[in-house]
């Protein structure tokens, strides 16, 4: 009975679920793909310009969030693309696209977010977080990476209207396949990894973001207690 009486008033898992908007300050849609336990919201849903939406996540959720791009009335996307379909359910976008990263509540009641670019840039994206301890953003670009993509690593879209525009930026690593881009081989350490003057390049419009594998001091993030966050599109 006691039991009974405490679930009917603290609702079971109501007390370990987070908060994470997305918002979309695009100039035009973006279909967010999320990839994680629980499946938020079925993994995605379509953002007009200014739109927002909130997911609940768990406690301990660790995920990802992704931005897709100029997609037609089938779900086929320049950038981000899980397939023809706008809930991704459980499958992770094509490269390249930006990337929201999140551990929460990874040790010590504190979270571990990021923004990441290793698997390329299709739109800059930045994390807020609020009500959390000795936080602070990730991400936010200072410009847009697709008006100076070299030209082997552009992606474009031949969609009406916007013909011949780089709507994404694969990553040097994707583009190159060298093991030095990558971090693998004799080049699978810190110590012998370093940032290619093409990763340079990706860093230099987005300073905290994730620019090549072993990035972390300017680019992982912790918060404690509880936070909730933004995740913002452009």
């Amino acid at each position: 009975m006691i039991f009974l009486l405490v679930a009917f008033l603290f609702p079971l898992n109501s007390y370990c679920l987070r908060r994470i908007e997305i918002y979309n300050r695009c100039p035009f849609p973006v279909w967010p793909g999320i990839l994680g336990p629980g499946n938020p919201e079925g993994g995605g849903f379509r953002l007009e310009n200014e739109q927002s939406r909130k997911i609940s996540v768990d406690d301990k959720w660790e995920g990802m969030i992704w931005g897709r791009t100029f997609c037609d009335s089938r779900m086929r996307c320049a950038t981000g693309t899980c397939g023809n379909r706008e809930q991704c359910n459980g499958t992770i976008g094509r490269f390249p696209f930006t990337a929201a990263e999140f551990s929460l509540n990874e040790s010590n009641d504190e979270d571990v977010y990021s923004v990441s670019l290793i698997n390329g840039y299709n739109v800059p994206i930045l994390i807020d977080p609020f009500g959390g301890k000795g936080c602070l953003r990730a991400g936010g670009c200072f410009s847009d990476i697709n008006q100076n993509c070299p030209e082997r690593m552009r992606i474009t879209t031949g969609r009406r209207g916007v013909e011949n525009n780089v709507v994404g930026c694969r990553s040097p690593c994707d583009a190159l396949r060298t093991d030095r881009e990558c971090c693998r081989g004799r080049f699978g350490t810190p110590e012998t990894c370093f940032r290619s003057y093409v990763s340079q390049m990706f860093k230099d419009a987005c300073p905290g973001a994730y620019s090549f594998l072993f990035d972390d001091a300017t680019s992982s993030f912790g918060c404690q207690i509880n936070a909730e966050y933004l995740v913002q599109f452009c």
